[in-house]
């Protein structure tokens, strides 16, 4: 049984099934991403209180949060579909890390950005050396290198290796940028927004609007990578095509 599940499983990573689903969910996801993002932006920027001591620039919550949740997230899922590719060799796994990684540049600047408007008027200054924003910002390099080298190298197989390799590399630093608080004492930045520990979370007020913020960055991501995916399997496609009848 177990067997036949994961017989099952892999046959997602063929192209043709791949595409057959992912054309099916995709309006689905792109308007749930729509839907929670508008509901959730709109509640959290125009519906919620100022905080007492943080006054509006709390609302800088709905974007550096759910942005710095995806740009970790996101590295990781890479990191997974790479190891598949190493392991398998499956190439639509190869493509998705490939597809994600642009997305993850962007959610990555968008922390970076906001969290400097949110930590300026806290801590008086637009940067600091703080461990999880060094980390971050490194993330954001490798974010950058990891695309670059898909860029420089011709050969699709050996590009997704390299960029494999890389992948592991810059997990350290996605994991740091996460858990930094917890492994360092000292630095600005708060401890984490969200925790399976109660009394750690922003209240309710706050936290109900951010989970709604959080689930349409999330399906906003999904959205983004089918359809990145997809474009990347036909372009593979048309290349394959155009070698064809080069050789001819």
């Amino acid at each position: 049984m177990e067997q036949r599940a994961t017989a099952s499983l892999w046959e997602w990573a063929n192209p043709v099934k791949f595409l057959r689903l992912s054309g099916w969910l995709l309006p689905w996801v792109s308007w749930g991403a729509a839907i929670c993002l508008a509901v959730g932006l709109v509640w959290g920027f125009f519906f919620t209180p100022d905080d007492f001591r943080q006054g509006s620039t709390v609302k800088i919550i709905y974007l550096h949060v759910p942005a710095a949740l995806m740009a970790i997230n996101i590295w990781i899922m890479m990191l997974v579909t790479s190891l598949i590719w190493v392991i398998r060799r499956h190439h639509v796994s190869a493509l998705a890390a490939k597809a994600a990684a642009p997305v993850g540049v962007v959610m990555t600047a968008i922390a970076l950005v906001t969290g400097a408007l949110w930590g300026q008027p806290m801590w008086g200054t637009w940067w600091a050396w703080d461990p999880r924003l060094t980390s971050f910002l490194i993330l954001f390099l490798f974010y950058l290198g990891y695309v670059a080298l898909w860029e420089a190298i011709e050969n699709p197989d050996t590009a997704a290796d390299l960029t494999a390799i890389l992948c592991l590399v810059g997990s350290v630093f996605a994991l740091l940028s996460r858990y930094a608080v917890l492994f360092w004492n000292q630095g600005l930045h708060q401890g984490a927004s969200l925790s399976l520990d109660a009394e750690e979370n922003v209240h309710d007020v706050f936290y109900i609007p951010l989970l709604v913020c959080i689930a349409g960055f999330v399906l906003l991501f999904v959205a983004l990578l089918l359809l990145r995916t997809r474009t990347e399997i036909r372009a593979r496609r048309i290349k394959a095509l155009q070698a064809r009848e080069r050789a001819a």
